[in-house]
């Protein structure tokens, strides 16, 4: 199952909370165009889809598309915020 960092639960609890409609249940949503592609498009939203797997780490709330959970079943979500404002996550292996 998908793991996330500190960094990543804090940056999408925050960004769920500033989303109106996602401010309590929200979340992030994950999606792939199928299971071999490693192309994800990310959106808030204010719920899962009924398919979708739900990741929760410290209050942050992660939807995962069907494809994009296979894909992403050993993976860490990271994610930074620039000095700019800007929100870049990043998708890696465990640590050992």
């Amino acid at each position: 199952m998908l793991t996330l960092t500190e960094n990543a639960s804090t940056i999408v609890k925050t960004i769920a909370a500033q989303t109106p409609g996602a401010e309590s249940d929200g979340g992030l949503r994950i999606s792939s165009k199928d299971a071999a592609s490693t192309d994800f498009t990310v959106a808030v939203t204010p719920a899962p889809e009924p398919q979708d797997q739900v990741v929760e780490s410290s209050g942050a709330r992660v939807f995962l598309e069907e494809n994009a959970a296979l894909v992403l079943s050993d993976k860490v979500l990271d994610a930074q915020v620039d000095d700019e404002g800007a929100v870049r996550f990043a998708i890696g292996l465990p640590q050992a």
